[in-house]
């Protein structure tokens, strides 16, 4: 199997079996971003203690590339500081999903980032 198999595989079981799935009803911030060009939508929502996400979920619908990269992002924001992750870009998203990505599939791919540091800033906004 090459690699570009064994990657497509992890993207479609992050999709099939997203990582993280489901809100919970007690978080710190909640934060739901919708693609109006393509009709994907995420809702991110996190539990934050000393600066950093303690846990994190999401739910939302959309392509392989959407829900395989918000499964992936939960994944990995985990125990992040908040700071590391508001400084995050696009260049995260082709690490994650171990591929380039044109500018209409990055907007499948940023969506969730998107969502995600949306939410740090209203949280952080919060507290000062």
């Amino acid at each position: 199997m090459s690699m570009q198999n064994l990657y497509e595989q992890e993207l479609l079981d992050h999709y099939q079996s997203p990582r993280n799935f489901g809100l919970f009803e007690s978080f710190d911030f909640i934060s739901p971003m919708y693609n109006p060009s393509c009709g994907d939508s995420v809702t991110i929502c996190a539990l934050v203690h000393e600066s950093k996400i303690t846990k994190i979920a999401f739910q939302g619908k959309g392509c392989v590339l959407s829900v395989a990269m918000a499964s992936k992002l939960t994944e990995f924001a985990l125990d992040k500081k908040l700071e590391q992750l508001l400084e995050l870009d696009d260049t995260l998203v082709e690490q994650l999903l171990n591929m380039q990505l044109g500018l209409k599939r990055m907007q499948c791919g940023m969506l969730s980032l998107m969502a995600l540091q949306k939410g740090i800033k209203s949280y952080l906004e919060k507290k000062v």
